[in-house]
């Protein structure tokens, strides 16, 4: 028998982007954009991409690391704000298994001629995967990759 429990924690994260927030907002709105950092680490295959971005719209990136392992992001857009906010919740699943459930915000704010990001997320940790701290860890190295995105490229 599985033995149920859930686990709760949030955690904000703020970045400076040297890029106006039109720039940064979509890199989180157009496909290529978001596929641009929106990846895992080395050694990460694609299995599937969907990309909705909508009110009501939803987005999957499910993909295998080098153990094989099926890493399945599936969210739904709650709230969009152009250039200024997206409100979404979204669910990560470890091969078969459901690990958390999330409420992510994302706020863009002018600065000079920059752009302020905070990502905001309150997760529910299930049934043993009490791991807030990777998924900070996780959040914070994809912002990396936003960053290296708006450089380099996005």
């Amino acid at each position: 028998m599985i033995e149920r429990s859930v686990t709760h924690a949030t955690f904000s994260i703020e970045r400076v982007y040297d890029a106006a927030p039109a720039r940064v907002f979509a890199a989180w709105a157009t496909p290529e954009g978001k596929a641009s950092w929106f990846v895992g680490p080395v050694g990460w295959t694609q299995i599937e991409r969907v990309f909705d971005f909508r009110v009501g719209g939803e987005e999957r990136v499910k993909g295998s690391g080098e153990s094989g392992r099926i890493s399945d992001f599936r969210s739904h857009y709650f709230d969009i704000v152009p250039d200024g906010r997206i409100v979404y919740a979204y669910e990560m699943h470890i091969d078969d298994k459901r690990i958390s459930v999330s409420l992510a915000t994302v706020e863009f704010q002018a600065v000079g001629d920059g752009t302020r990001l905070v990502v905001t997320e309150q997760g529910a940790f299930l049934d043993g995967y009490d791991d807030a701290g990777s998924r900070e860890h996780g959040t914070r190295w994809l912002l990396d990759n936003l960053d290296a995105a708006l450089r380099y490229g996005a």
